[in-house]
């Protein structure tokens, strides 16, 4: 299962509504972010759940329920607590940050979700990936760089790749105001699979619904 989710951003009041930083805006977004009690450590801003918690959370803001509306069990193998984490390193050295929390905790890359921008999936995409290649992003680099492994959880905000533009000035530049509605429906739709991957006891279960998932808006 898994235990620590890094959302993966640059740090810097310039860089908060660009593209690059797609997750850190989905974690603002979050109905119950307001719960988070961020402090700076492990190169980065930290929050610590409880797992019950976590899951009454997403009961009462109905992200996720039981059939009769009530608090969403918490599996037997489920983590005591969750880790949040918004690494202030700079993208290219995401993975110091994550690598510095997981060896305090002897949290296990398998247990690592990271969550990030993905050029090469259309705006409005979401995917939930396991392992598999790092598709030239600088922070899932650094990631496996530190971890040692690939084998992490991914969840990817599709940004859509632009044709005849430099990338960089790309992904550092805001979303349009054309673009905020399937922003906007792909966070809503984000934040309840959000729900659904950290109290799953199999996370590879939501792959065939979830493994590239365009929201329509």
């Amino acid at each position: 299962m898994i235990s620590l989710i890094a959302f993966l951003g640059n740090y810097g009041r310039e860089y908060e509504r660009t593209r690059h930083n797609v997750a850190w805006q989905f974690a603002s977004s979050l109905p119950f972010y307001n719960a988070f009690s961020w402090q700076e450590k492990f190169k980065g801003d930290v929050a610590v759940l409880e797992t019950a918690h976590f899951a009454e959370l997403c009961a009462q803001t109905g992200l996720l329920t039981t059939k009769d509306g009530g608090v969403p069990p918490v599996p037997k193998a489920a983590p005591e607590k969750l880790y949040f984490l918004k690494p202030l390193t700079y993208m290219n050295l995401s993975g110091e940050s994550i690598g510095e929390l997981a060896r305090f905790y002897k949290i296990a890359p398998e247990e690592v979700l990271v969550v990030h921008d993905e050029l090469e999936l259309p705006l409005g995409t979401l995917s939930l990936k396991w392992s598999g290649g790092l598709g030239g992003h600088n922070g899932l680099r650094s990631t496996k760089a530190v971890l040692g492994t690939a084998d992490f959880w991914r969840l990817r905000f599709g940004l859509t790749k632009p044709v005849n533009r430099d990338i960089a000035d790309y992904v550092l530049s805001a979303f349009t105001a054309d673009e905020q509605p399937a922003l906007q429906a792909v966070f809503g739709e984000g934040a309840k699979l959000f729900a659904k991957l950290l109290l799953s006891s199999d996370p590879a279960r939501l792959i065939p619904e979830w493994g590239k998932k365009k929201v329509l808006v």
